[in-house]
């Protein structure tokens, strides 16, 4: 007979997230899993696998929330420009996390373990991918409503918008100064015409 999980799923994803994100992949332990998400180590293989597994588990968990998140804030009003703008706002005062200095958990997964990890480079490729096409459709609903021009190639647009939004995103764990985010922004934001 197999066992009831003794915990909540989701609050012990969100548990793990917080220490992988605060710590990375590498300076995490076991132990520090098990104790942020109240759980023995039995129940953490059992429900998840091992360490790298609960990672996925959670790097996966974290870009379907963050996908909702942009669509959702580009979807908001009528003008495509000021959606953009508020996004790279948000990712310049808060990262995405309500904390900057963490930076976004893909990139720094990008960054820790995608040059040596092939599974993690395919998934935070596919995140950017993911972010890109829904930075193209935002980009094209701007150009049937009129308020973009139909010239702007929508798709190599949003590809360069996502690399000025993972630029800014990475800056921002430095705690540049103001001014040079709010430089960056506008002129991430001039291909918007």
């Amino acid at each position: 007979m197999v066992r009831k999980r003794e915990f909540n799923t989701d609050q012990a994803l969100d548990a793990a997230m917080h220490v992988f994100w605060v710590k990375g992949f590498e300076a995490t332990s076991l132990t520090d899993l098990t104790t942020a998400m109240g759980i023995q180590r039995p129940s953490l293989y059992a429900a998840f696998g091992d360490k790298r597994e609960l990672f996925e588990h959670v790097l996966r968990r974290y870009t379907t929330a963050h996908a909702a998140q942009i669509r959702a804030m580009l979807g908001q009003g009528e003008s495509v420009k000021e959606a953009f703008r508020a996004v790279f706002e948000h990712i310049a005062t808060e990262g995405g996390t309500g904390h900057a200095s963490h930076g976004c958990f893909c990139i720094n997964t990008m960054v820790e373990l995608a040059p040596h990890d092939p599974k993690f480079a395919v998934l935070s490729r596919e995140h950017q991918m993911y972010l890109a096409v829904i930075f193209r459709e935002a980009l094209e609903k701007g150009q049937q409503s009129g308020e973009l021009t139909g010239d702007i190639h929508a798709g190599l647009v949003a590809q360069s918008l996502l690399v000025s939004m993972i630029g800014i995103t990475v800056l921002m764990k430095s705690g540049p100064e103001r001014s040079f985010i709010e430089q960056s922004i506008q002129a991430s934001l001039a291909v918007l015409q």
